[in-house]
């Protein structure tokens, strides 16, 4: 008889890191935790950051990150990677690199060009880059209806749009586009993934609140989480969204700074995930 041995359920993100604690590595880091996973992270930058914006951004160097990536992917092995801000193109590239390398350890992919505030996180010369090479390997993408403009050249203001906007994604070769609808004029919030040749529109109320700093990251992670524990695509992102929704829902009158405050990540006790392994 076997013996067995007990493992946490690992993710990794590869973000920039936000002072506040509302958005980046440390919303990620909440989400893995809040849902049961055992976080690891790589930092790609530091942003001097609260919930009224961002003031500086230190890049981390190169070399620096592929030895996080190196130093995580080789030891623990996450079951699967949330990607965050990347704002240069020699980046992206150390990241792709160590992607070709694990293709079995599905990859979240969430574009983030600008902040809740409005400031601009990424180099412009990145886009491209982005485009070509990390999206290729990427299972999922997450652009939001600004950065999935920004990605095709084209507003976004719609449903109609945003299907066609990740339709047009699509073909720079990831799995499933999910353009995320939070701008949307009105008391609904939609969401259009669109991949595997079918398109799928989710819904939801939207809340009334500007605690809303970090929900492209949460969402993203989430995602991420669902995905690791095995459930497919579509379920993934129908579970993520239900842990956002939940998670503003909880944090919505809650203040936190002068400005856009983050979501309760811990609205509810979970405890970590431990799974048994032959040996």
């Amino acid at each position: 008889m076997n013996d067995k041995i007990k493992t946490y359920l690992p993710v990794l993100t590869i973000a920039g890191s936000d002072s506040g604690g509302g958005a980046g590595i440390q919303a990620d880091l909440k989400t893995f935790s809040a849902l049961g996973c055992f976080g690891t992270s790589v930092i790609t930058a530091t942003t001097a950051q609260n919930t009224q914006g961002v003031r500086s951004i230190h890049d981390i160097p190169e070399q620096h990150i592929q030895d996080q990536l190196e130093a995580v992917l080789s030891d623990i092995g996450p079951k699967a990677i949330k990607i965050g801000m990347i704002n240069r193109p020699e980046v992206v590239r150390v990241i792709v690199e160590a992607l070709r390398r694990y293709p079995d350890i599905p990859v979240v992919f969430d574009p983030v060009m600008v902040a809740t505030s409005g400031d601009r996180l990424i180099k412009e010369e990145t886009v491209e880059v982005i485009k070509q090479e990390l999206f290729p390997v990427s299972n999922v993408i997450t652009p939001n209806m600004d950065e999935a403009a920004v990605l095709i050249g084209k507003a976004v203001n719609d449903p109609q749009e945003m299907e066609k906007a990740a339709q047009t994604l699509l073909g720079y070769g990831s799995g499933f586009v999910l353009v995320k609808g939070g701008h949307l004029q009105g008391d609904q919030v939609s969401d259009v993934l669109c991949g595997d040749g079918q398109t799928h529109v989710f819904e939801s109320a939207k809340i009334k609140t500007k605690n809303v700093h970090g929900t492209g990251c949460t969402l993203s992670s989430a995602i991420a989480v669902f995905l690791a524990e095995g459930q497919e695509v579509r379920q993934a992102v129908a579970s993520a969204r239900n842990y956002v929704f939940q998670a503003i829902d909880a944090g919505k009158a809650v203040k936190t700074g002068q400005g856009s405050g983050p979501l309760n990540h811990f609205y509810y006790p979970k405890k970590m995930i431990i799974h048994e392994l032959d040996q």
